[in-house]
């Protein structure tokens, strides 16, 4: 796993930054851009002037909303960086950019610990199988305690996690950092912000437990290096040089995380992390190669992070800009892009051409005349890419694997408050949801609302703002629903025969299928229903499959009970007849769809909810009440632990519709003492009485 010195590949390091919210993910990433020359001045979040909330809504918020990627350099490596939300409701912008980095930092408050949404962004960074860092930020706040934040760490992420830092003092003592690598203690001038360093020895009184420390990280790391285990073992001197390859071998291969302290509101601790970044997360080279698969076949593909070979990239973000309209953000694989240069897109074919490519450093744009393997850039006015295509020079067919976004869960009506809005409003929502995945909008069938879905309220909220001081769209919003879902409980087979004469011409076709129900768990990775053809081309010739399969699906977007998506159904086309005079696409799309909905009518259909996981951290006071009160609206308690000495962390699985006006609530149960986050969870089966009841509501409505 060892990179070529000399490329420039190996000194280039694609990372993000994650956290719960409020952990200090933006405030690190200010003080990494000050330290590194980027910046000549420090913005504050509270202030509403970080460099990389540049929107007016995190601005005023003090949250991230979007992610932002600037470029850095330090010691001699080029590091490109995003900054990603904290806030469950953007957990969108997190998935996107973990798929196309090369390793990560997880932010974590020494006082907080292992939060909610740390656990989300951790498991995220699995999936994606990213190499990271954890850095224990705050260590200057009141309660601040390292070693139980690396327990609750090991206990709950990994258990590789182990510190390579030891902080000095904690709390309003907290004065520096020892480096068990160089056995030296760094002390941050507060008189200029922490730029400069002073290294002294350890102090006598501690010198015991860092020599402790430094023997344990040894036996640690010593697995990932033959050379350092044999110095061990026999009691030689490890050098820093050694100790540094075997981290680094450990953390890329996924076996060790190496933990860091420090305060960057305080501005110390941030230089022992970049050096941690240059030094022990991977570079393109270390990741090697990826992996893709073909198109037809699905045989895989390896791509290799090599400038002079085949141009292989994944667009991971659509951005529309006021300045220069349409952005899209690519993580480039292999081969190179110029400027003026033309490239297909694998998922629908077209091919378009480079006009202009830019570096983006939050909102500021740099332009480039190329991009080579391992960069990240923008691409400005591609009409036809959206996130998740893979875009190719066209001298290979190859798709990426695309990224997994959740299902958005609450809606509202919306509409225009005067008629000129009415077309504006359209476009705008239009150009949100090409940003957005997560950001949804259809038109309900009965009543002919316009309808848009997110994530959480807050989503939907900073959507409607948007609206207002983006696109100069004034709208009326209606009162939060929830997103519900059908599915199917028995298994049906269902056949149609259509034949009718339209226009003087004859169409004739019939479809047989056997619709099923399914559990989540026996679906392909990703997909909501699955598809399969059991026929023969004597029965229906190979012409007509496709145009079956998307009308059978297609009919699966319209249930039968309230019109929603039906979801974990298997469809299996098991019969069929065609005339060779008058039988056309036409009349099995028909064919096709009329089936399926009548079976979907005589299958057993049921409504589905989304449920959310409910975690509260609550003083010990009122557990009780909250978990009554959980008890109460239809929950399912599924963890409690202690979280502090003073608090318990209750983890719940609550129906969305149980939950609104939550906040409200629980401020009442605990005297504005408890704090809450909710996360999509699962799609359940609604009981018989909350089915009738959610029918009742929606018929009554039209």
């Amino acid at each position: 796993m060892s990179s070529d010195a000399d490329s420039p590949l190996s000194r280039l390091r694609n990372i993000g930054i994650m956290a719960h919210i409020d952990a200090g993910k933006t405030t690190t990433t200010e003080r990494i851009l000050f330290y590194t020359g980027f910046l000549h001045r420090m913005g504050e979040v509270h202030d509403g002037n970080a460099f990389t909330d540049w929107m007016e809504q995190e601005r005023e918020r003090g949250i991230t909303i979007t992610s932002a990627t600037v470029t850095c350099l330090w010691k001699n490596c080029q590091i490109n960086i995003i900054d990603t939300p904290g806030h469950v409701d953007f957990t969108a912008e997190v998935e996107r950019s973990l798929r196309v980095l090369d390793g990560a930092i997880g932010v974590f408050c020494a006082v907080g610990g292992v939060e909610p949404q740390s656990e989300t962004v951790w498991h995220q960074a699995n999936r994606y199988n990213v190499p990271r860092l954890a850095y224990i930020n705050k260590m200057d706040r009141i309660g601040a305690d390292y070693d139980r934040v690396i327990q609750m760490i090991q206990e709950r992420l990994t258990p590789h996690a182990h510190p390579i830092n030891i902080p000095i003092g904690r709390e309003d003592s907290f004065e520096g950092v020892i480096d068990l690598i160089t056995m030296k203690v760094w002390h941050f001038d507060p008189l200029t912000s922490g730029s400069e360093v002073q290294l002294s020895d350890i102090p006598l009184p501690l010198l015991p437990a860092a020599q402790e420390m430094r023997e344990s990280l040894l036996e640690t790391v010593s697995e990932f290096s033959d050379e350092l285990m044999v110095k061990y073992l026999e009691g030689e001197e490890v050098s820093e040089t050694l100790l540094r390859q075997a981290i680094r071998n450990g953390t890329c291969k996924h076996g060790f995380i190496p933990v860091l302290c420090g305060s960057s509101l305080k501005n110390k601790g941030l230089q022992l992390l970049l050096d941690a970044v240059c030094d022990f997360l991977p570079s393109p080279l270390d990741i090697g190669a990826a992996i893709g698969f073909e198109p037809v076949t699905h045989a895989p593909l390896s791509v290799n992070p090599d400038p002079d070979a085949p141009f292989v990239a994944l667009a991971f973000k659509v951005q529309i800009d006021k300045y220069v309209g349409r952005l899209v953000y690519i993580r480039v694989y292999s081969g190179t892009l110029k400027k003026g240069s033309s490239f297909v897109n694998q998922n629908n074919g077209k091919r378009e051409r480079v006009s202009r490519m830019l570096q983006m450093m939050s909102n500021r744009k740099n332009d480039l005349d190329n991009l080579h393997a391992g960069d990240i850039g923008a691409l400005v006015g591609a009409k036809f890419v959206s996130t998740g295509d893979t875009i190719t020079d066209g001298t290979q067919d190859i798709l990426l694997s695309k990224m997994h976004f959740p299902d958005s869960v609450i809606s509202i009506a919306i509409e225009p408050k005067t008629k000129a809005d009415q077309e504006n409003l359209g476009l705008a929502l239009s150009r949100l949801e090409e940003e957005d995945p997560t950001f949804k909008v259809h038109v309900d069938k009965d009543s002919g609302q316009t309808l848009i879905s997110g994530m959480g309220e807050l989503h939907l909220d900073i959507i409607v703002d948007r609206l207002k001081r983006e696109f100069g769209v004034a709208a009326n919003v209606g009162n939060p629903q929830v997103s519900y879902k059908e599915t199917i409980t028995s298994a049906v087979v269902c056949e149609e025969v259509f034949q009718r004469d339209l226009n003087g011409k004859g169409n004739f076709a019939a479809v047989r299928f056997r619709i099923s129900p399914m559990a989540q768990k026996d679906l392909p990775e990703e997909e909501k229903n699955l598809y399969v053809n059991s026929i023969t081309e004597a029965q229906i010739p190979l012409e007509f499959w496709k145009a079956i399969e998307e009308a059978a699906l297609n009919a699966l977007n319209d249930g039968p009970l309230i019109s929603g998506n039906v979801e974990r159904v298997k469809i299996e086309l098991i019969g069929g007849e065609f005339n060779p005079v008058d039988s056309n696409e036409l009349a099995f799309r028909i064919a096709a769809g009329m089936a399926i909905g009548r079976g979907l009518r005589e299958a057993a259909p049921v409504i589905m909810e989304p449920v959310m996981l409910l975690t509260v951290l609550s003083p010990d006071d009122f557990v009780g009440d909250i978990i009554s009160d959980v008890n109460s609206k239809r929950g399912k308690i599924d963890v409690m632990r202690r979280h502090s000495e003073y608090q318990q962390e209750v983890v719940a699985e609550v129906p969305l519709s149980e939950l609104f006006g939550y906040s409200t609530r629980i401020r009442s149960i605990s005297q504005g003492r408890a704090i809450y986050t909710l996360e999509f969870k699962k799609y359940e089966i609604t009981p018989v009485n909350v089915q009738n009841a959610i029918l009742r509501r929606i018929r009554g409505y039209c």
